[in-house]
């Protein structure tokens, strides 16, 4: 286990802190189980956040004037929008694209310029029934690949809006070879990569070793843990994702892999400016749990050498 280092890490201006609603237990637009939108936002700024990736598309304001107002005046910047799409169905082509049109369209009126695209998991998150093979076949890759390059150009041209590929845990871009193949597979121009360090590793990767390879297809990044006791547990017992979350497997820093001060010091390598935005799975958890964690992360985060808070876009 880690612990925070004795001396601070002067924060660097490269590498600007933020969170997401993910970190407050919002998995999806709307749900019995999660907080209002707008005590999300509330308990963002008193953690000492200024800058938040929007989530599921529908969970926040989707009125573009509206957002902006909301977020402006609590003196929040957005960083990145955030929409889920299966790129390896072709039959979902068009309305794959329409919904990624409608958040990039969100996303670039509150003067952000990166979009996560999530993968699907191929097993329900609440279930844990598996949905689809755990694997693409040859076909499903060239599709998915293909795929990313078009929307990756269209999302460029039409929104100046970067797509940034988000590895998952039970998706299918989950493990290393996956993660390599996709990156190999496509247009640097278009496609670029959000590591997510907690779910590299969920899938057995190394997130340094990702970035030291491709750090010119980073172009985003989600911070969280993952405990490496729950991880065994996902193997042994071949748990789901959601399953594997409810058991704790994403912890707050330093209780879990990998370590935040090695990423933190690959990232410094990288020659651009990255968005590092804390991600904690937390679904579903009681509302008066994400908040101290929230802060307790941050000001850990701080000590490694990222957020200061006079960042500003």
């Amino acid at each position: 286990m880690t612990t925070t280092p004795a001396v601070p890490t002067p924060a660097t201006d490269k590498l600007v802190l933020g969170s997401a609603p993910d970190s407050w237990g919002v998995w999806f637009p709307d749900d019995e189980h999660q907080l209002p939108w707008n005590r999300f936002l509330d308990e963002l700024v008193e953690a000492g956040y200024s800058w938040l990736e929007l989530g599921p598309y529908g969970y926040l304001p989707t009125d573009p004037a509206r957002l902006a107002d909301e977020v402006g005046r609590r003196g929040l910047k957005v960083s990145g929008g955030t929409v889920f799409g299966a790129l390896h169905r072709a039959h979902e082509w068009e309305r794959t694209l329409a919904i990624t049109r409608r958040v990039a369209e969100l996303t670039a009126a509150v003067g952000a310029h990166h979009l996560v695209f999530i993968p699907p998991l191929f097993r329900d998150e609440k279930t844990g029934e598996y949905l689809e093979p755990p694997r693409l076949d040859a076909e499903g890759l060239a599709t998915l690949n293909s795929a990313a390059d078009e929307l990756g150009k269209i999302l460029l041209n039409d929104y100046d809006v970067r797509l940034c590929l988000h590895p998952h845990a039970d998706s299918h871009v989950q493990t290393q070879p996956e993660i390599e193949r996709l990156l190999d597979g496509t247009d640097p121009d278009h496609v670029s990569l959000c590591l997510d360090t907690g779910h590299v590793a969920y899938g057995g990767g190394d997130a340094v070793g990702l970035i030291h390879r491709y750090a010119e297809r980073v172009d985003y990044v989600h911070i969280k843990q993952m405990d490496p006791d729950v991880l065994g547990a996902v193997a042994e017992e071949n748990l789901s994702f959601g399953e594997a979350v409810k058991r704790g497997v994403c912890v707050e820093p330093p209780a879990g892999v990998p370590d935040p001060a090695s990423v933190i010091d690959a990232l410094n390598e990288v020659d651009a400016r990255l968005f590092v935005v804390v991600e904690q799975d937390l679904y579903p958890c009681e509302p008066d749990v994400p908040l101290p964690i929230a802060v307790r992360t941050r000001r850990y985060l701080s000590g490694c050498g990222l957020g200061a808070r006079h960042q500003q876009g």
